[in-house]
């Protein structure tokens, strides 16, 4: 499945911003490569049950291409990789934060209404 990549009109840095981390698990993977340093392929796996390893890989794989995630592998074990932030990866950081902090006072007002 080859990735597609909207040819944005120039000047628009939503669709610039969505270019890079849309998908509906990227924002999850990012949230959680924000809380910690680096993350096991299979820590991310486990902390994100809903999404399949093959989904996982793929996004993973795009956010490497793009160079918003590092991907390090342990020289004498092939099978122990780490993922975590490029330097430009934290860049979004505030905007990962500001869909935390939305999400949290959505999710508050929802259970208030049940």
């Amino acid at each position: 499945m080859q990735r597609h990549i909207y040819d944005c009109r120039p000047g628009c840095p939503v669709e610039s911003t969505l270019q890079l981390i849309s998908g509906k698990w990227k924002c999850v993977i990012l949230f959680h490569l924000i809380k910690k340093d680096a993350i096991h392929f299979g820590e991310l796996n486990r902390i994100i049950p809903a999404c399949s390893e093959r989904m996982l890989a793929l996004q993973l794989h795009e956010l490497i291409a793009d160079g918003i995630v590092l991907k390090h592998t342990d020289p004498g074990n092939n099978l122990v990789t780490d993922y975590q932030l490029s330097a430009f990866g934290e860049t979004l950081t505030p905007v990962i934060a500001a869909m935390e902090t939305w999400g949290n006072q959505y999710n508050a007002v929802m259970s208030a209404h049940k």
